[in-house]
């Protein structure tokens, strides 16, 4: 290696673009690396950094010693002199050229008691800001739509309510892809029982509502029993038809005109006033 006589004149420092830097392009002699690959205990430096057109080699030299220590150490000035021969003047000037091209950053900050200190933040990619990691996100369940309405039993009895609680626990008996929570449950049960009022044994409702499922995996099986027990529910047998509501009697009003009683859902007048009051008119 060549030593540097100290009796040659200086030579005039010039800085070069990325362009004309003197390692660009092809050469038949030159720099030749011989890697081998870190496992352990390196540092990713950034060629933006350690080939930056503006920054001095001490500059540099010196960044790329501060982005390889670990949070929490000290890179104050007097710290920095103590570890290298440079010495203080040179090491500041060096700080200052990273804080001018965003490599350093000086902030002060408020500490519990009051107390006032400066930190100093290393920034490996000046102009960004390291993110904050981003919150973990929910799996959101997709919504479901609410199952489809089911026949209602005339009469439901606990008891008839409760045969048909049975019925749909003992599907999964024949198909597993049909086992039901409570709410289903809960839900299909007056369809179920609307069945068995009509005189339809269990054995026949099970028969119902699982013969001729399709192969494929069910994705809502409640919904598909809340159609089944929709659309091919029985009529009710003869003597089970409902009789037609009685009809319905108002209470008892005094007519504001004649003091006639009369039924009528509000206070007014008996049928003959109305009438004589529009004969009127």
């Amino acid at each position: 290696m060549d030593i540097e006589d100290p009796s040659a004149p200086a030579r005039t420092q010039t800085r070069v673009t990325a362009n004309n830097h003197p390692n660009r392009g092809h050469h038949t002699g030159g720099l030749v690396h011989d890697h081998t690959r870190h496992t352990t205990r390196f540092t990713v430096i950034g060629n933006h950094l350690v080939q930056h057109a503006e920054l001095s080699l001490l500059a540099i030299g010196l960044a790329c010693h501060i982005q390889s220590l670990p949070p929490g150490a000290r890179v104050d000035i007097k710290t920095l002199a103590a570890r290298f021969p440079e010495g203080a003047i040179r090491i500041a000037a060096a700080l200052r050229e990273l804080e001018t091209h965003g490599y350093l950053r000086r902030e002060r900050t408020r500490v519990p008691g009051g107390r006032i200190i400066t930190r100093t933040i290393s920034c490996n990619q000046p102009g960004r800001r390291a993110e904050e990691p981003p919150a973990p996100r929910h799996r959101q369940q997709p919504r479901r739509t609410a199952l489809p309405a089911v026949p209602k039993p005339a009469y439901p009895s606990p008891e008839l309510l409760r045969s048909a609680t049975d019925v749909l626990a003992g599907l999964r008996r024949r198909d597993p892809r049909l086992l039901l929570s409570a709410t289903e449950a809960e839900h299909l049960a007056p369809g179920v029982a609307a069945w068995l009022e009509r005189d339809v044994p269990p054995t026949a409702v099970h028969e119902a509502l699982t013969t001729n499922l399709p192969p494929a995996p069910l994705s809502r099986p409640a919904a598909l029993l809340a159609h089944r027990l929709t659309t091919g529910l029985p009529p009710l047998p003869p003597y089970r038809t409902p009789e037609p509501p009685p009809p319905v009697r108002h209470p008892l009003q005094t007519c504001e005109t004649c003091d006639r009683a009369f039924r009528s859902p509000e206070p007014g007048h008996c049928r003959d006033c109305r009438t004589a009051v529009r004969e009127a008119a």
